[in-house]
């Protein structure tokens, strides 16, 4: 107990010395500063508007940042809403006068020989036409309610059918709604442009079909349901 108490002590007095330390050393380093003020102010000054400008400046880099990401999603959202906007009318159509309209975009972006199957047994190829570089364009197109989703197996079947029996230079499957995560995986690997909802939508505002083409395996949102029908 005696020893527990003395080590106590001991403790105390230390941090009581340091203290003392501490305040003699600040008091000194406070006379030298008054001392050598006339010399040393400017760079007192100096290291303080230095100090209030970077915190300035962070400051203003940070409300800039939050502004610029602020901005951003407000765009972002806007873009939404106006591509939802657009798809409202393409969700009106019918699976035959979507067809047509598919054919009609195609024809925008500058495609040649476009021609609508409009029928059943058509192998998968729904429209069919030239790339303004000539290369042959084959598209399966599916009219699906938006929370509806293209399953592998739907895509399967026009894996078989584009490059075989079509001669597809350019693949494309446009749906109305979104793709499986089986169905996305394999028209990436098989070398065939799934066009989701999303890229749809950008279709329809004015993007060209070349510039959507590279977007292949991105955006679409998370898989929902599977083997929806027409």
């Amino acid at each position: 107990m005696a020893a527990r108490r003395r080590r106590k002590w001991s403790s105390r007095r230390f941090k009581a010395q340091l203290r003392r330390w501490a305040w003699g050393i600040g008091a000194v380093m406070l006379l030298v500063l008054a001392l050598a003020w006339k010399t040393v102010w400017p760079y007192a000054v100096g290291a303080v508007l230095a100090a209030s400008l970077g915190g300035l400046g962070w400051w203003l880099l940070r409300a800039h940042r939050n502004a610029v990401s602020g901005d951003r999603a407000w765009q972002a959202g806007e873009e939404r809403k106006a591509r939802e906007l657009a798809m409202s009318d393409v969700d009106a159509m019918t699976w035959q006068r979507f067809e047509l309209y598919v054919a009609e975009l195609c024809r925008r972006d500058g495609c040649t020989q476009v021609v609508v199957s409009g029928k059943t047994g058509d192998l998968g190829a729904d429209v069919i036409g030239l790339m303004p570089d000539g290369r042959r364009l084959v598209i399966q197109c599916k009219h699906y309610a938006r929370h509806r989703t293209v399953g592998s197996g739907e895509m399967q079947k026009f894996l078989g059918t584009a490059k075989a029996e079509h001669g597809a230079d350019i693949a494309v499957y446009v749906a109305t709604c979104n793709f499986t995560a089986a169905a996305g995986k394999l028209a990436v690997k098989h070398g065939i442009f799934a066009m989701h909802r999303d890229l749809l939508g950008a279709w329809v505002r004015g993007s060209t079909l070349e510039s959507l083409i590279p977007l292949n395996g991105t955006g679409g949102g998370p898989p929902r349901g599977r083997r929806p029908a027409r």
